[in-house]
């Protein structure tokens, strides 16, 4: 039985929702979509927007983002792939080159989303 990590993958306080770093894992196969980077990004992205949408909230609600990357030489395949994500405006974001990720992820991203509470 594998080992949960002690976190939240998101936290919500009123109308700000913060999210944990993400990785490119498929639900489904609780695998690493490491076939490709390009396809480990969109993973990735796309459970951000679960994580965003399991909140009330989309793209469009996130603040900010801190982007990890194993190496800058994707920085370029990064951008192209996660500017697809966003219609009008892109969040605030601060990348960075990390020696390591967990669970042998090239790619992570956190994020904070204000998503107001519906009445």
């Amino acid at each position: 039985m594998k080992n949960k990590a002690p976190l939240s993958p998101s936290l919500r306080i009123e109308n700000t929702v913060y999210i944990s770093g993400q990785v490119g894992i498929n639900p489904q196969t609780s695998k690493l979509s490491n076939d490709s980077f390009e396809n480990e990004v969109k993973q990735m992205m796309d459970n951000l927007k679960l994580q965003l949408e399991n909140n009330g909230g989309g793209f469009n609600n996130l603040v900010s983002v801190i982007a990890y990357l194993k190496s800058m030489n994707d920085y370029d395949t990064f951008n192209t792939v996660y500017s697809t994500y966003f219609e009008d405006k892109f969040p605030t974001r601060t990348c960075i080159a990390v020696l390591d990720l967990p669970l042998g992820a090239s790619v992570e991203i956190s994020g904070i989303a204000y998503i107001p509470q519906r009445k």
